[in-house]
């Protein structure tokens, strides 16, 4: 599921390897903003492709309640996210896991969550992988648990900005598999669960996720 890509937002490598994404830093309030009126009080989340460790460290302060496992498939990452709560993470943060989420039965060795969060992912992986990831995600959860899945997306079968498009057209230029995909085509793998999706800034969407 690793690929190297060309991104607006590429993170940039602190001397002590942790990572800042201009990205991440953006969308943190508005991210937690949904969980603070959403996530469970208590319990286990699973953070899928953490990323820079950013969102990880943010959000497990903000919860104190939940046992924080952030996880990713890049070595740099990893490092990263260790970096950060080495450097600034709180009690609840846990140390970061490999895990490539676009495999088989990724569910039943990082399972089971209470609460799952994927950001920014979906568009920079191909459809089948992205069945991966989603078809885990009931298995992965106990009942009554919920999935934030926060991204840009397509809204019937269209791009709904020219920053939209124009970023949807890079990446499929970079790997034709990859690119923006569809709200009713994710929401067609997450059945039969429940699904909210709410409007977030720069024409992001977050789905919220009810597992049975």
């Amino acid at each position: 599921m690793t690929r190297k890509l060309t991104l607006p937002d590429a993170p940039r490598s602190g001397d002590d390897k942790r990572m800042s994404a201009p990205s991440a830093r953006r969308n943190m309030a508005p991210i937690l903003e949904v969980l603070r009126s959403h996530a469970p009080a208590a319990g286990r989340v699973l953070e899928i492709a953490a990323g820079t460790g950013e969102h990880a460290v943010a959000f497990s302060r903000a919860f104190p309640g939940l046992d924080w496992q952030p996880t990713d498939l890049d070595p740099d990452r990893l490092a990263s996210i260790e970096a950060w709560r080495q450097a600034d993470g709180p009690a609840n943060l846990r140390p970061p896991m490999a895990l490539n989420a676009a495999t088989p039965g990724w569910h039943a060795t990082h399972g089971p969550a209470d609460m799952i969060l994927l950001v920014n992912l979906l568009h920079l992986i191909s459809d089948a992988e992205a069945e991966m990831v989603l078809s885990g995600i009931p298995k992965a959860l106990t009942p009554g648990g919920k999935a934030f899945l926060y991204g840009p997306f397509l809204r019937n079968g269209e791009a709904t900005s020219e920053g939209d498009a124009g970023f949807h057209t890079s990446l499929r230029a970079q790997d034709p598999a990859i690119g923006y995909k569809d709200i009713a085509w994710v929401r067609d793998r997450l059945a039969p669960m429940k699904t909210e999706t709410l409007d977030m800034p720069s024409n992001n969407l977050m789905i919220i996720v009810t597992a049975n």
